[in-house]
């Protein structure tokens, strides 16, 4: 593996303030090991996410839900060793943050404790309250709106949310209460490109993360397994793979970075609802 860019500096969270201030867009990708962050973040990655998502890429569940607080402190472990400089963002799994705020601050101490630097939440409405809670305590939150992976059973499948006005509509006001209860980070799934950017309009402070929801928001994130077309099946419209202009695993995730920032990737015409 090539040998990390001495230059780059760890990154913090007013450091991507900064970034997302100046317009430049931030990039994020998941990661579930050490080799991968060691990857990912020599290729300049910004942000690794260490996903719940691993329920379904490294376990072979068939959603996000099996995942435990063990799992989720290991993988987190593993990642904070082999990275060095991108920010580490860290999956509260389903079940370790629904019955109390104290259980959410005891969960997100366990992460923070084995390597992350901001914990991710999912869901809107009483999600701000605990929001709230944590920043209050010294614990970055990145919330998680749209389609809300841990709630599928719920939402009754992998749907595009929020494309009638009442959706649209109920998605900006969580997206502002979060924000105003301390949400640094907002991840976007799944819904239409219009949705997000009124989202981030709204909130301009707040750094929007989006994953099928266009082109408008702060950054992007994607599964590392879906960009590298590792992940067998039918991927989402959302996902491109950069593995196909050939080239190592690393130049694939360097040019992920290039055109991202370079406002290449997503593509509406592509990639967005």
């Amino acid at each position: 593996m090539s040998t990390p860019d001495v230059a780059r500096k760890p990154l913090n969270l007013h450091r991507l303030r900064e970034m997302h201030q100046q317009g430049e867009k931030i990039t994020m990708l998941t990661s579930y090991d050490a080799m991968s962050a060691r990857l990912v973040d020599d290729a300049g990655v910004d942000c690794i996410l260490v996903g719940d998502s691993l329920g379904m890429i490294v376990q072979g569940h068939t959603s996000t839900v099996p995942v435990s607080m063990t799992d989720m402190v290991y993988h987190t472990r593993c990642v904070a060793r082999g990275n060095r400089t991108a920010w580490v963002v860290g999956d509260l799994p389903f079940g370790s943050y629904q019955e109390s705020r104290e259980q959410a601050l005891r969960s997100s101490v366990e992460l923070m404790q084995a390597g992350a630097q901001m914990v991710k939440l999912e869901g809107g409405g009483w999600t701000a309250e605990t929001v709230h809670f944590l920043t209050e305590r010294g614990i970055p939150v990145c919330a998680h709106l749209g389609l809300t992976p841990q709630s599928v059973h719920a939402l009754g499948g992998y749907r595009i949310q929020g494309r009638d006005q009442a959706g649209a509509d109920t998605m900006r006001r969580h997206a502002t209460e979060l924000a105003q209860a301390g949400a640094a980070m907002l991840v976007l799934e799944l819904m239409p490109s219009a949705v997000a950017a009124q989202v981030q309009a709204d909130n301009p402070g707040l750094i929007t993360i989006g994953i099928g929801a266009g082109s408008s928001t702060a950054g992007q994130v994607l599964v590392l397994h879906d960009m590298l077309h590792i992940t067998r099946g039918k991927l989402p419209r959302f996902v491109r793979n950069f593995m196909l202009e050939g080239g190592s695993i690393e130049d694939a995730v360097r040019r992920y970075v290039a055109d991202v920032k370079g406002g290449r990737f997503p593509d509406e015409s592509l990639h967005a609802y």
